[in-house]
């Protein structure tokens, strides 16, 4: 498996994708992570389309256990954030 991209990768990938330089390419990277923390934050959802849907879940409290130890305990509740991935991008990895 290869090493992930780094942001500047991912900037200057962006930056040829779009045919403009970094500083505007890192900037529209900045404003979509912004707008998708904040939407997910407030307990809402984020499509990316051709990529998936980022969302924020509520989990009820619940009884988990100590690998340890064995004892039993109740957990709070709490909220994930969720990435569903779309088929189309699975389908391109598999196929």
């Amino acid at each position: 498996m290869s090493k992930p991209m780094t942001k500047s990768q991912l900037v200057t990938t962006l930056a040829e994708e779009m045919g403009t330089d970094k500083k505007t390419a890192s900037s529209a990277l900045d404003a979509i992570a912004a707008v998708v923390t904040r939407e997910v934050a407030a307990g809402g959802a984020v499509t990316l389309p051709g990529i998936g849907k980022v969302q924020c879940r509520a989990r009820p409290e619940r009884q988990v256990r100590n690998p340890a130890t064995g004892e039993t305990m109740t957990k709070a509740a709490d909220k994930v954030v969720k990435v569903s991935i779309v088929k189309a991008l699975k389908d391109s990895v598999n196929g």
